[in-house]
């Protein structure tokens, strides 16, 4: 009998053991619940203040001077509008993503993912404005050429032929040569002889002063343009007595 008594009470000590230990979890289970609505009930409180601060905001920025453009560096502010329940899992997504971007200091430069990204962007929508860009840039292209060649005053099949530094002063003389073509061609009379004699001094004074700008294209800048005002002083006299043989005065 005193056995079995024994028995009895250490059985009944064990169960008041393991309902104490069972009492303890559920005790550490009840707080663990409890702090975890704590801090979910935090983090809406701050939401929503956050929310309510950028909200009262909102009317002060829209009667005041023109909002500044937002830094690229900044990242977006969470969103606090009711949403649907996968816009709202898609929100929490991109916020995750931006603060993850934020703390390893990715957040507004390229890295590696979003260089894929572009890529994988640019491979979609190269194709579609590739036409559009060639045309714009032969439209420029285009503008330009005839730009320079009113400028020179020469036609825009002939820009190739005058290159360089000098390409203003190999038009001229161009031009110089096709006037001396054209008053050996309409002389007449007894001014033909010496319309032909000058015209052939005259192109052989032009075939020199073409070889001086050639070999000032390769010297330095300020001999160039020395050789530059030499010639053009000397293309202004031809060009002046071409004119006095054409009958217009520049007096």
């Amino acid at each position: 009998m005193r056995k079995l008594a024994r028995r009895r009470g250490k059985i009944t000590q064990g169960a008041q053991r393991g309902c104490r230990k069972c009492a303890v979890k559920k005790t550490r289970a009840e707080k663990k619940a409890r702090r975890q609505v704590d801090k979910a009930a935090r983090k809406v409180a701050a939401r929503s203040k956050a929310a309510e601060k950028r909200a009262a905001r909102k009317p002060a920025a829209a009667h005041s001077a023109p909002a500044q453009q937002a830094d690229p560096a900044t990242p977006p502010p969470l969103t606090s509008a009711p949403v649907g329940k996968k816009a709202a899992k898609a929100l929490l997504k991109a916020d995750k993503q931006t603060a993850k971007a934020i703390k390893k200091g990715e957040y507004g430069t390229v890295t590696p993912g979003n260089a894929k990204k572009i890529v994988g962007i640019a491979k979609i929508v190269g194709p579609v404005l590739l036409p559009f860009a060639l045309r714009a840039v032969s439209t420029v292209r285009e503008n330009y050429d005839r730009s320079r060649a009113r400028k020179l005053g020469v036609p825009v099949d002939d820009l190739g032929k005058f290159t360089g530094h000098g390409a203003s002063l190999h038009a001229r003389i161009a031009g110089d040569s096709v006037a001396l073509r054209d008053l050996r061609e309409q002389s007449t009379g007894e001014e033909r002889g010496h319309a032909r004699t000058y015209a052939d001094q005259a192109e052989a004074r032009l075939a020199q002063l073409t070889s001086a700008v050639r070999a000032a294209e390769r010297m330095p800048s300020p001999r160039r343009k020395s050789a530059h005002r030499a010639v053009d002083q000397e293309l202004s006299r031809i060009e002046s007595e071409l004119l006095t043989r054409f009958g217009v005065s520049t007096g």
